[in-house]
């Protein structure tokens, strides 16, 4: 399987990077500002505006490069207090086993039955929306990064250099922190990517429904809804956020599995 860390695999730290650069970068290249009319609503790409505009007659370009910014700190925020959570629940029951494990077993079942994104749907009508995109990632995610780290955690509690350091005198929360958090690093990147892509489908499907970030705010995932009735006068104005929030997503989640455990395929 050592093939399949090859080829676009490999590439993806350096497109992960080059997504992170134009999150943060890309706003201090952009041509225009986000919210100026600059041509007749719709015009296809020209010298004036490389991707053209859009129904208002924005540049394309400006506003894509204006657009990450709010999308994936809120993925990624959430991302990360979905795994920490899970990760600490999965270390309390994968240690303690017996009537902790059924316990954390139980609260993730109940999570897991409802869908993330009806879950987000239903927090957003009382929550803004990056706020219900935090929280149902985190209700949503926490059990599953939960269920990993507790079932490597059972078998890491009977490893010999855990079964060592008890030896030695070490208490418990030194040895979670010592000997189990770090052979699970891994593993735990590899998790966060899923979250954090999770998060962002979430955060881009309340934003297309318009439960997340509002008219004239540049994003990726509302140009979407925005440009979709001039789809046919010009597509390059839905293809662009389509294909930045695909890359993104895929960049991502392949960094994450690049950073995980068995590079070089082996679990």
């Amino acid at each position: 399987m050592r093939s399949f860390t090859t080829g676009p695999v490999a590439a993806a730290p350096v497109t992960a990077g080059a997504v992170a650069l134009l999150v943060l970068l890309g706003r201090y290249a952009a041509p225009h500002d986000p919210e100026q009319q600059i041509g007749s609503p719709w015009s296809p790409p020209g010298s004036a505006a490389p991707l053209g505009t859009d129904g208002l007659g924005r540049d394309v370009l400006s506003r894509v490069l204006h657009g990450g910014t709010e999308l994936l700190t809120i993925s990624l925020l959430a991302a990360v207090v979905a795994v920490s959570c899970g990760t600490g629940l999965g270390l309390a029951a994968g240690w303690a086993g017996g009537r902790t494990a059924r316990a954390v077993a139980w609260l993730c079942d109940l999570l897991l039955a409802v869908p993330a994104l009806v879950l987000a749907l239903v927090l957003a009508v009382a929550l803004p929306g990056g706020t219900a995109v935090v929280v149902a990632s985190v209700l949503s995610g926490t059990p599953l990064t939960a269920r990993v780290v507790a079932g490597e955690s059972a078998r890491l509690r009977t490893s010999g250099h855990v079964h060592a350091a008890l030896e030695r005198g070490e208490t418990v929360p030194s040895v979670l922190a010592r000997e189990v958090l770090p052979a699970l690093r891994g593993l735990v990147t590899a998790d966060a990517g899923l979250r954090l892509v999770t998060a962002l489908q979430i955060a881009a499907a309340l934003a297309v429904l318009g439960l997340g970030p509002q008219p004239p705010e540049p994003d990726w995932a509302l140009m979407l809804s925005e440009n979709l009735p001039g789809a046919a006068l010009n597509p390059v104005a839905l293809l662009a956020p389509a294909v930045l929030l695909a890359g993104c997503a895929w960049a991502l989640a392949a960094a994450a599995h690049r950073a995980g455990p068995g590079r070089d395929g082996s679990p």
